[in-house]
């Protein structure tokens, strides 16, 4: 085993060891992030290989790179010696290689003539390869880690590794430009944040060939973010109008946009609570947000009043009864989220197969939330409940996998033990008052 240093970005931090521990679970690699610190951008982890590093981190979101540890010190003379003590033979490996150095400060760091005398502060790797700025063989990076300071800038790091730089993630590779909302074709007020939905898809274990289905697809974000890893994406949506989209913006524009087209499979106008899918149809992943009504009420297919809706089968317009014709709009009903959960769950453990994940978005209410409200289903674990906060309420990122006969879980749904409704109405009042 080789020690490498991950440098990760500055975002959701609560979110960094569910993303890496589902990489490495993707392609069965065993890694230990049981010391991960959120409050940390750097961690120390143990691979087989350059290889297995690679895999981790080529498509990881909220990483930045990963690099074979060679020293880490207090100061410049520790480094110096920590490097010294670790060579093994290191040095020689490389020897003939181009290379470059490479600086990476965390609340600070140094101008160009003090990156200059530490690169001279080296000479002992007497590297005998030419020096290339561009794309040189190796990469040897000096990472340092300044102490926070309230007004005066940090001038001495506290903390000092190097190491050879192995792979930058996908973050660093622009994939949060390529897909950034501002410059996607077609978006509407429910497209999920770009960066999230890419996590998201990294957390599902979204891969190519894997049939991946968003029940509540609205403009596609799920979708597109998991094309992006090679999924094959199918959706579904009770709203028509947003799934048509205006001539020739629509979800499979944005496809069109990202070149990956062919991994788009269809979408259905379709109310999920009474899916049309056959019951032996495949599905690999499913990610998606459902829409739990803070813009418009949560509704499915049904009247309020059947009775009313039921005279209405006989109405007729130019000689074909009303609700066979193709422009027929059907009529809707209010929803509960927490039976709205119940279904999706049901739905996830009757369609994945063992070891397939379900991954969505729950809204909760900070004042009144208790880990008991989270939905189980018997066939399904739930591996991560990762928190997005925001001033009164927070939405939860919750992951299940579907295990084998063996597993004996619970099936039960605090939303509806706790009497937990009307998230939407709390939501425009502010929180002020409890559900009821």
């Amino acid at each position: 085993m080789k020690d490498y240093l991950i440098y990760f970005a500055q975002a959701y931090p609560n979110f960094r060891r569910a993303e890496l521990e589902s990489l490495a679970h993707y392609h069965g690699i065993n890694i230990d992030l049981s010391h991960h610190s959120e409050t940390s951008p750097f961690l120390i982890v143990q691979l087989e290989n350059d290889e297995q590093a690679r895999k981790i981190m080529e498509r990881s979101v909220l990483s930045r790179g990963i690099y074979e540890l060679w020293g880490q010190g207090n100061t410049l003379e520790e480094l110096h010696q920590s490097v010294k003590d670790n060579d093994n033979g290191k040095f020689e490996l490389y020897n003939k290689s181009s290379f470059k150095f490479d600086f990476i400060g965390y609340m600070g760091r140094r101008n160009n003539k003090q990156k200059f005398e530490m690169i001279e502060s080296f000479q002992f790797l007497a590297f005998e390869g030419p020096i290339r700025m561009k794309n040189p063989d190796e990469v040897y990076t000096i990472l340092e880690e300044y102490e926070v300071m309230d007004r005066e800038k940090a001038t001495t790091p506290i903390k000092m590794w190097f190491g050879r730089e192995i792979q930058l993630s996908a973050r660093c590779n622009n994939v949060l430009d390529k897909y950034d909302l501002k410059s996607r074709k077609y978006i509407g007020t429910t497209s999920f944040d770009a960066e999230l939905a890419l996590v998201t898809c990294n957390i599902a274990e979204v891969g190519p060939k894997k049939i991946v289905y968003d029940p509540f697809t609205g403009t596609g974000s799920f979708l597109v973010a998991a094309s992006n890893y090679g999924g094959l994406t199918i959706g579904s949506d009770i709203d028509v109008r947003i799934l048509r989209g205006k001539g020739d913006v629509n979800i499979k524009s944005n496809f069109k946009q990202y070149g990956t087209t062919t991994e788009f499979l269809d979408i259905l106008t379709m109310d999920f609570t009474n899916n049309a899918f056959r019951q032996d149809f495949f599905i690999d992943t499913i990610v998606c947000d459902p829409p739990y009504g803070v813009r418009e009420g949560l509704k499915v297919c049904g009247a309020k009043n059947e009775e009313k809706a039921a005279g209405r089968e006989n109405v007729v317009i130019n000689g074909e009864k009303a609700h066979l014709r193709r422009d027929f709009i059907q009529p809707k009903k209010p929803y509960e989220l927490s039976n709205l959960l119940d279904d999706l769950l049901k739905f996830s453990a009757s369609r994945l197969p063992v070891n397939g994940r379900l991954a969505f978005w729950m809204p909760t209410a900070n004042d009144d939330f208790e880990i008991n409200q989270i939905p189980q289903h018997e066939n399904l674990e739930l591996l991560y409940n990762l928190e997005q906060e925001f001033n009164k309420w927070s939405r939860r990122l919750l992951v299940y996998v579907k295990r084998d006969e063996d597993y004996k879980g619970v099936t039960k749904n605090g939303l509806k033990e706790n009497n937990i409704k009307n998230f939407r109405d709390r939501y425009f009042r502010g929180f002020s008052e409890k559900s009821k």
